[in-house]
């Protein structure tokens, strides 16, 4: 498997597609935004006119979109990727969507004779570009196996999870755990700093504790210092942690931490912190305890 195609050329869905042409795959990629296509066309990839372009010159195609509406303008609408069928494409989605949605988005795939994969992954653009992500992977499992070549390519560790669905499950239980730990670290700074105690000093005794995380041990210092190497915006985990109570109402499970998140990080973008990193959610707390 040679030709790879990438729909959607956000912050990760770029760093994708470099990954795979400096690794010598011949990529094809659509975008909507045109401005978005230069790095990638400077290095060699083929800019394509819609995502039907896309398909028909590619045996895989990774689609790396906002949402589930995305997905399906992408995927069905009148220049999608299912009017660029042939016989030997598969389709993998790397959107965080709600499982539900990549169940259906799978059937109406299947219905149109297209094989498709659910591959979210974790980790941002920084890795994505040195092919260390880590991807969670679901459906079909032959199809999987044509495709594992590209996926070890831009992930490290690959976990391949069973049916459709099951992969965008974990992903939003992994999001939960970003969610958490950036509110925890956020008010924990906040709570030293009001104390007049140095946040790094916070930092220093939680890292050198079972607790520390990648978080703690990295953007938590940007976090003090104000400063944000945006990998995620935040209004973009806002939506996911929406994506994941919506997932826990048609489960019929009650996660009232992430509720009172969404609440937060709907706040947060209200004041107008919704472009900066994620980990910027501080940003809001320092403006109501001020």
């Amino acid at each position: 498997m040679k030709r790879i195609g990438v729909v959607g050329l956000g912050i990760l869905g770029n760093a994708v597609a470099l990954r795979l042409v400096d690794a010598g795959f011949e990529v094809t990629a659509y975008n909507r935004t045109k401005e978005k296509t230069f790095e990638l066309k400077d290095k060699g990839a083929t800019i394509a006119e819609s995502p039907r372009k896309v398909a028909e010159n590619s045996e895989l195609v990774i689609i790396v979109v906002k949402d589930a509406d995305a997905v399906k303008q992408v995927s069905f609408g009148n220049e999608g990727i299912a009017n660029g069928n042939h016989e030997k494409l598969i389709v993998a989605d790397m959107s965080t969507i709600d499982p539900s949605e990549s169940k259906n988005i799978s059937k109406q795939f299947n219905d149109s004779g297209i094989t498709k994969l659910d591959i979210p992954v974790m980790g941002g653009p920084n890795v994505a570009i040195t092919g260390d992500l880590v991807m969670m992977a679901s459906g079909n499992k032959e199809s999987f196996e044509k495709c594992k070549k590209v996926f070890d390519t831009i992930a490290n560790k690959v976990f391949f999870l069973g049916e459709s669905g099951v992969a965008n499950s974990v992903k939003l239980a992994m999001n939960l755990q970003i969610t958490m730990l950036a509110l925890a670290l956020s008010e924990g700074i906040t709570l030293v700093k009001k104390s007049n105690v140095d946040p790094k000093i916070f930092l220093e005794i939680l890292n050198s504790t079972y607790f520390k995380t990648g978080m703690s041990e990295k953007k938590a210092y940007g976090m003090i210092d104000g400063k944000y190497d945006t990998t995620f915006t935040l209004s973009n985990l806002k939506k996911d942690i929406s994506t994941i109570t919506g997932a826990a109402k048609s489960l019929g499970i009650e996660l009232p931490m992430i509720s009172k998140a969404e609440e937060v990080y709907e706040n947060a973008i209200k004041e107008g912190f919704g472009d900066i990193d994620y980990t910027g959610i501080i940003e809001y707390l320092k403006k109501i305890n001020k």
